[in-house]
């Protein structure tokens, strides 16, 4: 983490811009800016907070939706005048409801693990939001026993596909498999970057 002094506010004002990168995805959020109070905050409280140019003070991104960005890390350019922060949002990161401010499908490498992190933040917005509509939301109402039992279902369910159906159909129960594991890790709290990191210390051995 960067601290406050080693940014040079002055070229803007007192203001410098704020890139904001999905910590797990990679994908580009937003841009926003920060004065010195707000990078100070964003650093203290691990939440990010800008400056609005518009209302000229300092807001909280999510104070009225709830979509608050985690932050996670912040670098500084080799110019030191612009900023880098890596967060985990809380829904999406636009105000028009969108994942990102650039729309849905930001202009980004996509990797399997891309995209299953923009899930897992579909899950985590269902479970906050409870849509009438939505399965999701549905499911983890009925309790982490009922979440749990439908994690063995689909596992039975890819263990058959794999001896006795076709490739598309394992690919299909495989998809149901990990979807359903991604509500239950949300039922518990977890996140699946836990799974990966468990999956990292064991190959390092």
């Amino acid at each position: 983490m960067i601290v406050a002094d080693e940014v040079d506010f002055s070229k803007g004002d007192g203001l410098v811009p704020a890139i904001v990168q999905d910590a797990d995805s990679g994908a580009v959020l937003m841009l926003a800016y920060m004065n010195r109070e707000a990078l100070e905050q964003t650093l203290s409280r691990g939440r990010a907070v800008f400056f609005s140019r518009s209302k000229q003070r300092l807001w909280e991104k999510g104070e009225t939706t709830g979509h608050t960005l985690d932050v996670v890390g912040v670098a500084l350019d080799c110019d030191c005048d612009t900023l880098l922060v890596t967060a985990r949002p809380r829904g999406p990161a636009c105000h028009n409801g969108t994942v990102t401010c650039f729309g849905d499908e930001p202009q980004t490498a996509v990797t399997a693990m891309g995209f299953l992190a923009k899930l897992e933040g579909v899950i985590a917005q269902r479970a906050s939001e409870k849509p009438d509509a939505s399965y999701t939301a549905k499911l983890l109402a009925k309790g982490i026993n009922k979440v749990a039992q439908k994690v063995g279902e689909e596992g039975v369910e890819t263990a058959l596909a794999g001896v006795n159906e076709s490739d598309d159909k394992l690919v299909e129960e495989s998809a149901d498999l990990v979807y359903h594991l991604l509500v239950l890790l949300r039922a518990r709290g977890l996140k699946l970057e836990q799974v990966v990191r468990q999956l990292e210390a064991r190959h390092r051995k």
